[in-house]
């Protein structure tokens, strides 16, 4: 039909529109938010672009959810306000012959929210997780950097290399000096090289050597000659696994296993592609505008309602991995908000009465 071809390419360039500007203000918001923790040094400045790349994908399904939301309330909001939406109801067309138009624009979106959450969303957390932990090493290496004093993260030591060999991690001549418990430690040792724990620390192992411990300002100190001297030069440095992250959980893994963690986290992907053809249902009556009114209260009601729907989702999410409800719970904030959509749109798709019809009426109930 003429109205179906007429609103899907509205709603494709619309959403279009609402995609760029809600990537743009989630794009500029996480870089702000990368720079400051590179600026704080708690994120190696060059994992800033990958790490931005990685968390905008994390985010594609709800801004995706969103902008299907937002798209076809606006287009159904200006056909009402330019009264093209009576002509058609004049036509004999109601609001549920506009469902499967509406539809047919919402269900690729909600394919591809699916594979993003369920597969791509999982890999490019822990990609995310991966690559910054590697930057971080890498930093870290290069802080023993030859012929030049260089302070550790925690403040406590300080390093110096004559010669260093990156590509078997071999040094000599090399200082270090270290404050514990008040007390100074200095070491000079001929050679040594650096190497990683079973644990992830990066540690550096001296041979050949002496170290000096003693109270500043005192004459009272201790002198000891060792063969070997191991020192760390950083924190743990194992790369966290998907244990210790949901989000980067693989799908797969999420099925085969029967926590309520896992429980939470299943649920709340499958939701996403859910709440998302949801959502573009309740979009259609709550689209209504009056020409009259000249008011837009209801995108304002529309957008209390998604947020109010989100969170809902987020609560449920919550209390089925602290063990408080079953999956039960996220089934039941979907079916209210479809029950809801429901209702919405049999209300407004009732035949309007005249005024002398609605007048009896009244009369008759009093």
């Amino acid at each position: 039909m003429v109205f179906q071809k007429s609103l899907t390419r509205e709603l494709t360039l619309s959403a279009l529109g609402v995609f760029i500007v809600l990537l743009a203000i989630i794009v500029s918001t996480q870089a702000v938010n990368l720079l400051g923790r590179a600026a704080e040094g708690q994120m190696a400045n060059e994992a800033v672009a990958a790490v931005l790349g990685f968390t905008t994908l994390g985010f594609f399904p709800v801004l995706m959810i969103l902008t299907v939301f937002a798209t076809i309330l606006v287009v159904l909001t200006r056909i009402w306000r330019d009264h093209e939406m009576v002509v058609w109801l004049s036509s004999g067309l109601s609001l549920n012959n506009w469902v499967w138009p509406v539809m047919r624009f919402t269900l690729p979106l909600a394919m591809l929210i699916a594979g993003v959450t369920l597969f791509i969303g999982p890999w490019a957390d822990q990609r995310s997780q991966d690559y910054a932990e590697q930057i971080k090493r890498r930093e870290e290496v290069s802080a023993i950097s030859p012929g030049v004093f260089k302070e550790s993260a925690s403040s406590n030591k300080v390093y110096f290399i004559e010669n260093y060999s990156g590509e078997h991690g071999a040094a000599t001549n090399i200082f270090m000096q270290e404050i514990t418990d008040g007390k100074v430690a200095t070491i000079f040792a001929k050679s040594g090289f650096i190497t990683t724990k079973p644990d992830g620390e990066r540690v550096v192992v001296l041979e050949h050597g002496q170290r000096y411990v003693g109270e500043p300002g005192s004459a009272n100190y201790e002198v000891a000659e060792f063969q070997r001297y191991t020192a760390g030069i950083g924190e743990s440095q194992q790369i966290p696994g998907p244990s210790g992250n949901r989000q980067a959980i693989p799908t797969a893994q999420l099925l085969s296993q029967d926590s309520s963690d896992y429980r939470a986290e299943l649920a709340w992907r499958l939701s996403m592609p859910i709440s998302c053809v949801i959502l573009a249902l309740l979009a259609i009556p709550m689209s209504y505008f009056n020409p009259r009114s000249g008011q837009t209260y209801n995108l304002l009601l529309s957008l209390l309602v998604f947020f109010v729907y989100q969170n809902g989702l987020t609560v449920a999410r919550n209390w089925v991995a602290q063990g408080k409800a079953g999956v039960w719970l996220v089934l039941l904030v979907h079916l209210a908000m479809l029950a809801l959509a429901l209702a919405l749109l049999s209300y407004r798709n009732r035949p309007a009465r005249p005024i002398g019809q609605a007048l009896s009426l009244l009369f008759r109930k009093s």
